[in-house]
């Protein structure tokens, strides 16, 4: 099954049961997009962006990679902040965490996992500045609170970039949310981590 013909398949019957619900959708969907969110979140396969919030496609700009991880010199993430600004004119900035992401327990255990350590060092940053809160938890505890300050510390270097930053001098309305997203019951919840507070 070199070609991966299954997926195909699945694509097909996918459009023409959007084309039978609604005929007119791909042709809404080939304008240009105007989204008002851009999500940042995890790479994780069981974190669909659009399926959680229950919006069609062309309706969420979506970055994500391994631990919904936002660093001062990733130009691909950067990139998108600024297009989804810039271009788009997102009115929402939402970073979504998961409990249970691999790449924050990853961090967490203080093990060598390869090539992938560098970018795991962003986590464990974080991990570094909550020592103290973090002492006396268990390891599920842990590692779910761990997800928590990730989000948080995320929505804080999302709110440092130039495209943000210039969209606030400018007047624009902008607002940077911390979410994060049970997979055990498919529920999200809000960090109190908006920015700017109101």
């Amino acid at each position: 099954m070199k070609n991966l013909q299954h997926l195909f398949d699945n694509n097909v019957a996918w459009a023409e049961k959007i084309k039978a619900n609604d005929p007119g959708f791909f042709d809404r969907l080939s304008e240009q997009q105007t989204p008002d969110y851009l999500w940042i979140g995890c790479s994780d396969s069981r974190v669909p962006a659009t399926q959680i919030v229950n919006l069609p496609p062309g309706e969420v700009f979506v970055h994500r990679n391994i631990a919904n991880v936002v660093v001062h010199n990733d130009t691909n993430c950067l990139s998108v902040i600024q297009f989804a600004v810039e271009v788009l004119k997102v009115k929402h900035i939402i970073v979504c965490g998961h409990y249970g992401c691999g790449g924050v327990k990853a961090a967490v255990e203080d093990q060598d996992h390869g090539l992938i350590n560098e970018w795991l060092a962003h986590i464990k940053e974080v991990k570094q500045k909550h020592l103290a809160e973090l002492a006396d938890l268990t390891a599920d505890q842990k590692n779910n609170r761990m997800c928590e300050l990730n989000v948080i510390e995320q929505v804080k270097h999302v709110s440092e970039t130039a495209a943000v930053q210039n969209a606030w001098k400018n007047g624009n309305a902008l607002s940077i949310h911390g979410w994060i997203y049970d997979i055990s019951d498919g529920i999200l919840h809000d960090l109190d981590a908006t920015l700017p507070a109101n």
